[in-house]
């Protein structure tokens, strides 16, 4: 007997499909036909095609407008209206306003199950076509005069002359060539804001500007990144004079300029300080005006009655009246 052969499989093994499978079933009801050259566009992004087989499949009269798409799908209006854009420009969708007879404008949208390649063109200019030149004449026969050829047209090359005796100026039929229309100006870029300066203190004062030095100097001790040099100290003091100046304490400067900040290291500790003082300046404290107080009420010694004065006594009443001891 022959040795067994161990390598050989047991049995065949199952072929694993790759790809997708199909399982089709008839429709005889309720369906819609659409040509593969939508359905496997390679220009159009899935959303315009997915609207473009919704449309197709939708009955004359329905309303494709953005918000009733939007309404019907879960994609925004910009992606539907980028989509009905898609199908414009390869001839699936034409929409053009029309205004009806009580004066309302609307959209009327036409669906193609054929793209339209074929559209008419705005702004087309004569463009000469060069066609088969005439045959030569038989030999013997009378030779036609040669016509003068006709000024080139304004904006166009003129046409080159023949190169042999025999050949004729061919007949030129005019060619309508799409001119691109320009589109609208690009907005220009907003120019940048200017940058606000530092305030300033009304009144220069010696001691608040010295207050202001060393708040500014010795930030650094409450954090070590906050390090300043001689000029940026000098640069930033009379800011710091016109914080002082708004009746605002030293220490609520120091928190302001300290507190909050990124735990990453500064690079420009001083630009840092200079954006916090002009832009969290607080507004000027409004003066209130002195009023005189009214003298506290007092009890008179000689009628017990009441009357302002700044010290206890006699009324102007009493005062008047000399039958009235006086007070002891």
């Amino acid at each position: 007997m022959d040795t067994q052969n161990f390598s050989a499989p047991p049995c065949a093994q199952p072929r694993i499909p790759r790809g997708v499978t199909h399982i089709n079933v008839r429709h005889t009801t309720r369906f819609t036909t659409v040509g593969n050259h939508l359905t496997q566009h390679r220009a159009l992004s899935l959303t315009a095609i997915g609207l473009a087989v919704h449309i197709q499949s939708l009955p004359a009269g329905a309303r494709v407008d953005i918000k009733s798409l939007a309404a019907r799908f879960l994609e925004g209006e910009t992606r539907i209206a980028a989509g009905l854009r898609e199908l414009e420009a390869h001839g699936y969708l034409s929409r053009r306003r029309e205004r009806l007879p009580n004066g309302r404008v609307v959209t009327h949208t036409v669906s193609y199950n054929q793209p339209q390649r074929n559209q008419p063109q705005r702004f087309a200019v004569p463009v000469p076509r060069p066609t088969a030149p005439e045959p030569d004449p038989a030999p013997g026969a009378p030779r036609k005069p040669e016509r003068a050829a006709a000024p080139p047209a304004a904006g166009l090359p003129p046409t080159p002359a023949p190169t042999t005796a025999t050949t004729t100026a061919p007949h030129t039929a005019p060619v309508l060539v799409p001119v691109p229309v320009p589109g609208p100006a690009p907005a220009p870029a907003p120019a940048p804001m200017p940058k606000r300066p530092l305030p300033t203190p009304g009144t220069h004062d010696p001691g608040r500007h010295h207050t202001a030095t060393v708040l500014l100097a010795s930030l650094h001790r409450e954090d070590p990144r906050l390090l300043l040099s001689e000029r940026d100290v000098n640069r930033l003091a009379p800011a710091v004079s016109a914080w002082l100046e708004r009746g605002v304490a030293p220490e609520a400067v120091r928190a302001t300029l300290t507190s909050g900040l990124p735990r990453e290291p500064l690079r420009h500790p001083a630009g840092v300080m200079s954006h916090r003082l002009r832009e969290s300046l607080p507004p000027r404290t409004p003066t209130v005006p002195v009023t005189a107080r009214p003298h506290p009420l007092q009890n008179c010694d000689g009628c017990d009655r009441a009357f302002r004065a700044p010290e206890p006594g006699r009324c102007t009443r009493c005062g008047r009246r000399s039958d009235l001891p006086e007070a002891a």
